[in-house]
């Protein structure tokens, strides 16, 4: 893991628009981050020190970001029924407030989250690159989602067109396959993570949200036994995959005002319901295709 900081000011950083905003984007070491984005990203880098137990969640934006929160949270805070103090928090907490993301968190001048506060441990959550992850992640524990390209495109431009002015889909697929979209490349944001849990697959897991759609109890599991909380009672796995599902979440009211944008459909191959095959087939030849290269397969396909 790199500790390099940049030696270029941001002012120097090459720009890109996203969406209809110009400048939106900088390019920091092959990746383009939100320009917002660009202090924040660099004093976690910089200034961050782990510490035994801390989690780091991580995922490129709208793959199951939402969900991932939920159950990591659950499995690290499990409700206990005979504890009035020790209740559901997802009940009355959207999951991101429960699970901060680090340059979020850093940029808004709102928060009352000290990232920095290394008295316990911490579950966290970034959209970074590994590559610009601090040095000192290098011994924590990191859940890292990923999701089939053409479903994280369509999410991407439901969430983006919900949240700013809409653009026609064939725009969001340009900035998709060029890799100017926040956090981007795909193909290489996936794949430095995909590498790394090859290499150390103690310290990072990696999990495909399609696998948790198809088999979430062996998902949940799998997760928990990596995050050193197995799931041993009977019933448990069930009784978490309730506590984290869409509908419920969704339905909460906590949810229902200003957070309605990371709830939508959660479905897998939703983005045949929208893209021509010529589309499809250009992001597989943009970005599939390097990451079966890696042996990295998605079943988003048509």
């Amino acid at each position: 893991m790199s500790s390099k900081s940049s030696n270029e000011s941001n002012s120097d950083l090459p720009k890109s628009p996203f969406w209809e905003e110009p400048d939106a984007l900088a390019l920091r070491e092959g990746f383009w981050l939100p320009t917002c984005l660009l202090d924040s990203a660099a004093s976690f880098r910089q200034n961050f020190q782990a510490r035994e137990g801390d989690v780091v969640l991580a995922s490129p934006i709208k793959t199951g970001t939402t969900w991932l929160m939920a159950i990591a949270h659950s499995l690290l805070h499990k409700p206990k029924s005979n504890d009035a103090n020790n209740a559901d928090a997802l009940a009355s907490n959207n999951p991101h407030s429960l699970v901060p993301t680090v340059e979020f968190e850093l940029w808004s001048p709102t928060t009352t989250v000290n990232i920095f506060d290394p008295t316990s441990p911490r579950l966290l959550h970034t959209h970074l690159p590994f590559s610009l992850l601090p040095a000192s992640l290098s011994a924590s524990k990191i859940v890292y989602i990923a999701r089939g390209p053409e479903d994280t495109l369509i999410s991407m431009w439901h969430y983006f067109n919900a949240v700013a002015a809409p653009v026609p889909l064939e725009k969001a697929v340009e900035c998709f396959c060029s890799g100017a979209h926040p956090f981007g490349p795909f193909d290489r944001h996936v794949a430095e993570y995909w590498l790394e849990t090859r290499r150390r697959p103690e310290k990072v897991l990696f999990v495909k949200y399609e696998d948790m759609k198809r088999e979430p109890g062996r998902e949940v599991s799998r997760i928990a036994e990596f995050l050193g909380r197995p799931v041993a009672a009977e019933g448990e796995v069930e009784e978490i995959l309730w506590r984290c599902s869409l509908e419920r979440l969704k339905n909460l009211e906590v949810n229902a005002a200003g957070h309605a944008a990371y709830f939508r459909k959660g479905e897998v191959r939703d983005g045949k319901n929208y893209l021509t095959p010529e589309m499809g087939d250009r992001i597989h030849r943009s970005v599939g295709v390097k990451l079966e290269a890696l042996g990295l397969f998605f079943s988003d396909r048509r």
